[in-house]
């Protein structure tokens, strides 16, 4: 089995966890219950990841990161604008 499968399949796990909670705020137009710092401290943590993916040449790393990080500030846009 090709490894890159398995980081694929995981990222598109981890990526589509966030879905739910982005899907959420947008709709319901409220974000109170999410955390601000934690959102803030994990989009710099995906966007360090996305980066560390770039500068290794990890596709299944930069793809995961690169929509986790769209859907993570999704969220975060979401918290501000509706707080």
């Amino acid at each position: 089995m090709d490894l890159n499968v398995i980081g694929y399949i995981a990222g598109i796990l981890t990526t589509g966890s966030f879905i739910p909670q982005s899907m959420k705020i947008w709709k319901e137009k409220n974000a109170k219950e999410v955390s601000l710092l934690m959102y803030i401290i994990i989009s710099t943590g995906i966007f360090l990841w996305f980066l560390y993916g770039l500068l290794t040449s990890n596709y299944p790393v930069i793809f995961a990161n690169a929509v986790s990080l769209a859907i993570s500030l999704s969220i975060l846009i979401g918290k501000i604008k509706f707080k």
